[in-house]
């Protein structure tokens, strides 16, 4: 089918509304503001039934996370994305305003975070990380549907029936691979772990069905997602994204295997 016969995406203002010089709302940035509103919301409501958790607890350690989401997010996707950017200019890092997160440079940053929150409070850490991990989807969703509404991080060349024109994109109709991510590491995954922790489970493993389970979303749904044009393909004919998901995968798949022998060795 020509391009004429798929959906055209309008083009949107990723600014919602200017408030002065560079600082503006962005529809991005209220996609960050409903995944920590729901983040907020939930994690209040798992403290008000956990055995280990206070909501003043959970608030504070829910700002520690919001630093370690901003700041590695940052950090990350200039590291991992726009490194030679960095080089040639290091004020690079802090032009947040014209956008750039990375989700894999957001999860060390909040693990360094978590990290931290241990230490300080005298807490284990995969005790922190199995409360904070049903929190962190729902933001993923949000944030996949402020790309999608940016037309930003869209997919690879296809003629599917609901392949989408988008602007910025070429002429070409592609994947709405922000969607697909949005279903599978946001709600999909977050229904999952919710059914997973209904039942009594070793430390570590929401952690890890977390880490597993979106390692495994965002490493098939990079096969139809737009590589990096400065990146391209890397080894193996795998994406940036791809290599990135694999250490995940792997410790996932370690802290699953180690709660499941805790769990077996704690049973009469």
């Amino acid at each position: 089918m020509p391009p004429t016969d798929f959906w055209q995406f309008p083009t949107i203002d990723p600014v919602i509304l200017h408030i002065w010089g560079p600082i503006a709302i962005r529809w991005y940035g209220l996609a960050y503001i409903a995944g920590f509103a729901f983040a907020f919301w939930w994690g209040n409501r798992q403290a008000k039934r956990s055995d280990h958790w206070t909501k003043d607890q959970f608030s504070d350690l829910l700002f520690w996370c919001f630093l370690g989401v901003v700041l590695g997010g940052r950090i990350g996707y200039v590291l991992f994305y726009k490194f030679g950017s960095f080089i040639d200019n290091p004020l690079f890092l802090f032009q947040v305003f014209d956008g750039g997160m990375s989700f894999h440079g957001g999860l060390l940053g909040v693990i360094v975070a978590m990290f931290a929150y241990a230490k300080a409070k005298q807490r284990p850490v995969l005790q922190v990380g199995d409360f904070i991990a049903p929190l962190v989807p729902m933001g993923l969703f949000f944030g996949r549907l402020g790309n999608f509404i940016n037309g930003e991080l869209w997919g690879r060349v296809t003629d599917v029936p609901w392949a989408i024109v988008f602007p910025s994109g070429g002429p070409v109709p592609r994947h709405p691979s922000q969607l697909y991510e949005a279903l599978l590491e946001g709600l999909l995954l977050f229904f999952i772990i919710w059914w997973f922790q209904k039942q009594p489970r070793g430390r570590g493993a929401i952690s890890g069905l977390f880490l597993l389970g979106y390692g495994v979303a965002r490493f098939v749904v990079e096969f139809f997602r737009e590589p990096d044009a400065h990146l391209g393909l890397l080894s193996l004919g795998m994406s940036m994204g791809q290599w990135l998901t694999i250490p995940m995968i792997l410790l996932g798949i370690g802290l699953l295997y180690r709660a499941s022998q805790q769990q077996k060795v704690a049973q009469p």
